[in-house]
């Protein structure tokens, strides 16, 4: 069973604040959202979703950064 605050972001816990979605944990953790692709429970989370998509505890999220490279 999942701890109700926390949800887990690339296998690790991060504390769920209320009310807050993608695009809030996204700035909480620094990240870049034009940088990074993201799968949440196990699905492909379209980038057009992430401004409306809610996290709810024991939710677990994939954050991929994207590296270019020439």
């Amino acid at each position: 069973m999942s701890d109700p605050g926390l949800v887990h972001v690339n296998g690790a816990a991060q504390t769920l604040g209320e009310g807050e979605g993608v695009q809030d944990l996204l700035a909480r953790l620094g990240l870049e959202p034009s940088h990074v692709a993201l799968e949440l429970n196990g699905a492909l989370l379209p980038r057009a979703e992430w401004d409306r998509a809610r996290l709810a505890p024991g939710d677990r999220l994939e954050v991929v950064t994207l590296v270019g490279g020439g």
